[in-house]
């Protein structure tokens, strides 16, 4: 046989291992993306959450009247509304108005399930591995399963994550259609959730620190200051025609000076090729990041909302709503299993093992723990965003440890078997968070007063009744078109958004909890009728001391109306 044949026969057998693993990897992929899907389903709750009812509504009103700046749906009369998501209001409505609670359902499913798939397909991406990020994807759908809901949020998770791949294939590439994508992600998300303007650019700022970090050390360490000093200084002696001995000496210091460099250049090409725990890239693509991080900023003009982008998240951290609503609270992380087990995760890999990690990616994942230890809904960010992250470091510790096992991974479990096996797992998971879901309903007639409003739409003029009603099924109530005191858009009670002198938001907080005699503010804001749950503080008091100020109209298992008589 000649040298030749031999040749051709050996890179046919390598074609052949190539197309083999093409194919795993085609498998893999395919099977990946279903189990994906399944999971994501399962995950999705069929019960509407209370924020969806206000925005259908809102949806509805807009399709009639146009983004008007102004509440139409409660009692208080002449409150600004800045419709922080009119574009995801409207769409919703649409899909309610063709296809009703269902069609509700559906597209929160088809949501979750495009979030999923881009967390496995960036993740496949960026940090170059199948297995791992199949089962980070599963991992960080289970992690923020609380917050899968048909709400402005879930679609801004998936925006988010594509900002991640388009901004590092961006630096990877620098081609020009990651820059479009890089532009058109802010302007969706000033008008599908404006509230989350702000935190599109923190995720520029790890990259751009470690380019700032890398230009300081470079200048430091190769003194470039003192370099250009001496240079300066020559340069001006030798225009005045000067051949002093300080000439001499200076261009002998810069001399010294040039080869100390070019010493420390050596040592350092080596100590970054092969770092002891944190790798330090000067990607000179940052400086037209930069650029388009400033080109973005004034995406947050194309919307009908004027200044609202930059102005939402300050006018929010003035108020109190952050500080009385439940996701917006700090995070223990010891009440918090699945953030405690993401840190130690994290920790370990850093702590005990040899992998390296890249200073952008300390930087984001520094600044995601900040946020959600300062706001415990920043789990959702820490867990989609710190998943890159996670897949970078665990195949560093593969290229460390164990050479291709990704790809053998792979390859064992698209083989029969490891089919098998894998759904099994995957669809026993999946079937155990649906079980609870098989006998649900869009509308949850313990938490939403359901019949309570068939009462009052039926038997109270609302031209002139003035409800007081709790924040969390106030949302329901407009749905239902009954004016209300409050409503999860809490935002919208505060003085900072209502341009009221009151603050009904806190009022509706001291009231509650009985910190202040709910009599007191009923006389305040003229309250007529009273919803309120059963077995609320409020009820119990006034069951128990036969209040003669209110007159039962209704009562269920779960609600119970009251008139109030001032007379």
């Amino acid at each position: 046989m000649s040298k030749s044949e031999k040749i051709d026969k050996k890179d046919l057998k390598e074609k052949r291992i190539e197309k083999k693993k093409m194919s795993s990897s085609v498998k893999f992929t395919i099977l990946a993306l279903i189990l994906i899907a399944i999971f994501c389903i399962a995950l999705t709750p069929v019960t509407l959450q209370n924020d969806t009812y206000y925005t259908i509504a809102i949806g509805e009103h807009i399709v009639n009247y146009g983004v008007d700046m102004q509440d139409p749906f409660s009692w208080h009369e002449d409150l600004s509304y800045t419709y922080p998501h009119w574009l995801y209001d409207l769409i919703t409505y649409i899909v309610y108005s063709v296809f009703g609670m269902t069609g509700i359902y559906i597209s929160t499913c088809i949501l979750s399930v495009i979030l999923g798939w881009s967390i496995y397909a960036v993740g496949t991406k960026l940090a170059k591995n199948q297995f791992f990020s199949f089962f980070i994807t599963i991992g960080v759908m289970y992690v923020i399963r609380g917050y899968i809901a048909a709400r402005a949020q879930l679609v801004t998770f998936i925006l988010f994550i594509l900002t991640i791949f388009f901004i590092e294939k961006f630096l990877e590439t620098k081609k020009k259609r990651y820059i479009l994508g890089l532009i058109i992600i802010p302007i969706l998300i000033a008008n599908l959730h404006v509230a989350v303007f702000p935190f599109y650019f923190v995720l520029y700022l790890p990259y751009i620190a470690e380019y700032i970090i890398a230009i300081l050390a470079e200048t430091i360490i190769y003194k470039r200051i003192n370099r250009k000093i001496l240079k300066l200084r020559i340069k001006i002696l030798e225009n005045r025609n000067s051949n002093s001995d300080k000439l001499k000496d200076l261009k002998e210091k810069l001399r010294l000076k040039e080869e100390q460099v070019d010493k420390i250049k050596i040592k350092r090409t080596k100590e970054l090729q092969n770092p002891y725990k944190i790798k330090l890239v000067k990607n000179k693509n940052v400086k037209w990041l930069i650029l388009i991080m400033i080109i973005c900023l004034f995406t947050g003009l194309l919307t009908p909302l004027g200044i609202t982008p930059y102005t939402y998240l300050s006018k929010t951290m003035q108020g109190n709503t952050t500080e009385n609503i439940n996701e917006h609270l700090p995070m223990t992380v010891s009440e918090d299993i699945d953030a405690m087990c993401a840190i130690v995760i994290f920790l370990a890999i850093l702590t005990f093992t040899k992998a390296k990690i890249r200073l952008s990616d300390l930087c984001m994942l520094g600044g995601l723990l900040y946020l959600m230890l300062d706001s415990r809904r920043q789990i959702t960010m820490f867990a989609i965003i710190g998943s890159v992250i996670l897949g970078r470091l665990l195949m560093e510790l593969v290229r460390i440890y164990s050479k291709d096992l990704d790809k053998k991974a792979v390859k064992v479990l698209t083989n029969k078997i490891g089919i098998i096996l894998i759904t099994i797992m995957a669809l026993s998971l999946s079937y155990y968070f649906a079980e609870d879901k098989f006998d649900d309903t869009y509308i949850d007639e313990t938490a939403y007063p359901v019949q309570a409003c068939d009462y009052i739409l039926e038997n109270i003029d609302l031209g002139t009744a003035k409800f007081y009603n709790e924040y969390n099924y106030g949302s329901y109530m407009l749905f239902r078109g009954i004016p209300v005191f409050i409503d999860s858009r809490a935002d919208l009670y505060a003085p900072e958004f209502s341009g009221k002198d009151e603050d009904i938001f806190m009022d509706f907080i001291d009231t509650s909890s009985i910190g202040t005699f709910y009599e007191d503010t009923f006389e305040k804001y003229g309250i007529t009728h009273v919803i309120t749950y059963e077995n609320s503080k409020m009820n119990m008091i006034i069951t128990k001391t036969n209040d003669p100020h209110y007159k039962e109209l209704y009562k269920d298992d779960y609600f119970v109306i009251y008139e109030r008589v001032t007379n």
